[in-house]
């Protein structure tokens, strides 16, 4: 049974959950100029989206400029090291995604650079989002349970297309798979626009992908959705039943998140500060409107729910690259 995020993460509270001091001298006299906040994703992304969500009402909290600075490359790495390496001054934070946090200490075992749980301080997740399983429109397949009947049919003449080896996207048909002892064949795309355009041509038989891509072209009847990956129906896609639901994969679970972080020694009282403004942010009416349009739920947590969440992620999807034998370096 795969582990899922706890219960009182699954929606931001109305009120704060930590009880706060903030009586130090580091925290009374931060910030005293422009913070960066980088985002190890290009411009246009849903982090780089969700980072200048929360970084403008930041802002105006905290009385100084937050910039956003991109950082793209090798799947987020790059700017994770690149942030992790930074002054713990609090004037230099991270928002990033589940990938660089959990699955990449054992992909780049050799070449990463940084080490999650001890060079970086989660402050909060920010938002929280399933992937959707989808197929081309015309596909005999119309639910999760005749796709599996389709592809133990075809016995490994379906295929899949994924943003690349290791990838989120990769190891959930991964896992799936092994669960539901079927076989596809895997195609590596350079992305989530050219992995649509093949499932709408029927170039690709299967997918997983972020709803965020997925259901606007599964709205207009493009491409069909068969299932969700969250363990409950997410109100994100309403009406989408979850993989989960279906007895023999009841704990089946795949979920991409955003967490804000720092690098480690940060001052205490300025990660608690963070984490504050972090819930208060995400409790304002118009932000959450902002990141469910992006198809995120908006989800605060305390600093120590997140690191808890990183070090179960990392064991439930080690299991799945070890048994692919998968390495980056």
């Amino acid at each position: 049974m795969l582990t899922h995020l706890p219960k009182k993460m699954l929606a931001v509270l109305g009120g704060t959950l930590l009880s706060l001091s903030l009586s130090s001298v580091a925290a009374a006299e931060w910030p005293t100029k422009t913070i960066q906040m980088v985002v190890p994703f290009p411009g246009g992304s849903s982090p780089d989206i969700l980072a200048r969500t929360i970084a403008e009402p930041m802002s105006k909290e905290l009385g100084q400029t937050i910039i956003i600075e991109n950082r793209p490359g090798a799947g987020g790495n790059i700017g994770t090291r690149y942030a992790s390496q930074a002054k713990p001054d609090g004037y230099t934070l991270l928002l990033t995604i589940n990938g660089p946090m959990v699955t990449a200490p054992t992909l780049y075992k050799n070449t990463l650079g940084y080490d999650p749980l001890t060079d970086l301080q989660p402050i909060s997740l920010i938002g929280t989002s399933p992937n959707v399983l989808i197929v081309p429109a015309d596909s005999p397949a119309e639910n999760l349970e005749q796709f599996i009947e389709l592809a133990k049919k075809e016995q490994g003449n379906l295929n899949y297309g994924s943003i690349g080896a290791g990838s989120a996207s990769h190891l959930s048909m991964a896992m799936l798979e092994h669960e539901a002892d079927i076989e596809l064949a895997h195609i590596p795309y350079s992305g989530f626009p050219q992995i649509i355009a093949g499932v709408m041509s029927g170039d690709i038989d299967a997918a997983f992908m972020v709803p965020g891509i997925a259901m606007p072209q599964v709205n207009s009847g493009k491409i069909r959705a068969l299932a969700v990956t969250s363990l409950e129906e997410s109100e994100l896609v309403p009406g989408l039943a979850p993989i989960a639901a279906n007895e023999n994969f009841s704990g089946f679970e795949a979920i991409s998140w955003d967490g804000l972080f720092v690098p480690t020694g940060t001052p205490d009282d300025i990660v608690l500060r963070l984490n504050q403004l972090s819930h208060d942010i995400l409790a304002r009416p118009d932000i959450q409107e902002k990141i469910r349009a992006l198809y995120f739920t908006p989800v605060a947590s305390s600093p120590e729910d997140m690191s808890s969440l990183i070090v179960s992620e990392k064991q439930l999807w080690d299991e799945v690259i070890e048994r692919l034998n998968l390495s980056l370096d």
